[in-house]
């Protein structure tokens, strides 16, 4: 499946909301190997990648120029403009008889505050075929060092109820946390009335976690798509919830010891 097929799980951007000491931009060393392909060539390899967090926006690798494959580009007409970094001058990829447009950019003179960027070149996510940090494929946009995810057994009443009816009631969640998003609760499948789901087509991934699988519900007369997902093979830095079944919490009723949780307010509302 083409990554610009792929929905952004839970990185939506209408979640971010970070303000950095010095300014609307952070940028840093990756301090890792990145690299970036796109019809089984290596575009760009590099020791030396800048990380490029802004307000509101997904992290960005930014690639100096001498570790991109700037043979296999040609300029674009396409020009735009960043109040934090300047205007940026965009290039095509072409490998063969494959070509990617508007693939890649460049800040050649980027505004005061944004000089780190300058003969540094980045990529749209989408736009390529595969990421890679050192050694492991990365999903969806790079991890941003300063989002947590934090996984806790939890021996809390947790009890699911979907359309007036309970589909999940379980004493062995594990709650995770993960900034700037709601408390999700996973739920052994054991203690889920599996009966009432159906595999969905749909699968999303997070760089955070890994590749989701979904479920629909039938509750009563009512077919439920896409409520439910499931990690059968999270990254290994998010082992806990392997397996376990979460709710949306924004359409089910989740009682926490018998105390209804609020439906939050996000993307997926």
């Amino acid at each position: 499946m083409a990554l610009r097929d792929r929905v952004l799980e839970e990185e939506s951007i209408a979640i971010i909301d970070r303000r950095w000491r010095d300014g609307p931009l952070r940028i840093e060393p990756a301090n890792r190997r990145i690299r970036v392909f796109f019809a089984d060539k290596a575009i760009a390899d590099s020791f030396r990648a800048l990380l490029q967090m802004e307000d509101r926006h997904l992290p960005v690798y930014y690639f100096p120029r001498e570790d991109v494959r700037m043979d296999l580009t040609e300029p674009s007409n396409t020009r735009t403009t960043s109040p934090h970094k300047g205007e940026a001058t965009y290039r095509s990829i072409r490998v063969g008889d494959r070509t990617s447009n508007d693939a890649m950019w460049i800040y050649e003179d980027p505004v005061a505050g944004a000089e780190a960027l300058a003969a540094h070149v980045a990529f749209y996510w989408d736009k390529v075929d595969a990421w890679y940090e050192e050694d492991d494929e990365v999903f969806v946009h790079p991890r941003d060092p300063y989002h947590r995810v934090d996984v806790l057994h939890s021996s809390r009443h947790v009890r699911i109820q979907v359309g007036g009816e309970t589909i999940a009631e379980t004493t062995r969640a594990r709650l995770l946390f993960e900034t700037g998003l709601p408390t999700r609760y996973y739920i052994p499948k054991l203690d889920v009335r599996m009966e009432r789901l159906r595999p969905s087509a749909k699968h999303t991934r997070c760089p955070y976690k890994g590749v989701a699988s979904y479920w629909d519900v039938a509750a009563g007369d009512r077919m439920l798509g896409d409520l439910v997902w499931s990690y059968p093979e999270p990254i290994p830095e998010c082992p806990k919830i392997e397996n376990l079944l979460c709710f949306f919490n924004e359409h089910a009723d989740i009682y926490v010891d018998g105390e209804l949780q609020p439906k939050p307010l996000t993307p997926w509302s």
